[in-house]
């Protein structure tokens, strides 16, 4: 014979301890991906800028192409930071060609170097936005 209260009732549901178990799992998963998903947009920002750099890199080397004396000439030397002095064609594209970097990249700067065989030196220069580093792209190419 049982007596009254000498038996355990059969558990039934999970206790809190399985519940706070589980929620840390699921929290611990959550912020993993979250972390995932920041660094996938900061690789996607800095290759969106690289390639931007790029483009403008090969802008300003086919516009040297169309302009081939100017180009053999000198007419479209520029240093980095430097203000724009030239004339004619070549002032005009260099012109064009700083206010797109300006524009596209943050702290978008370049510089062109043409020697007197045609070879080309083209550096593009910006500022990271993901820690503010500066960041160059170079290209040699020929006229």
């Amino acid at each position: 014979m049982r007596r009254a209260g000498s038996y355990r009732k059969a558990q039934s549901g999970a206790t809190m301890i399985e519940v706070l178990v589980s929620l840390l799992v699921v929290a611990l998963g959550l912020l993993g991906y979250a972390g995932l998903l920041l660094k996938s947009q900061q690789s996607n920002l800095s290759a969106y800028s690289r390639s931007q750099a790029t483009m403008l890199a090969y802008d300003i080397a086919e516009r040297m192409r169309a302009n081939r004396a100017a180009a053999l000439g000198g007419g479209y030397n520029i240093a980095l930071g430097s203000a724009l002095g030239g004339g004619g064609v070549a002032g005009v594209d260099l012109a064009d060609w700083k206010a797109n970097m300006a524009q596209s990249l943050t702290g978008g700067d370049g510089s062109v170097s043409v020697d007197l065989q045609g070879n080309v030196t083209i550096v593009v220069q910006w500022s990271d936005k993901r820690d503010g580093t500066l960041t160059s792209f170079t290209t040699q190419t020929s006229l």
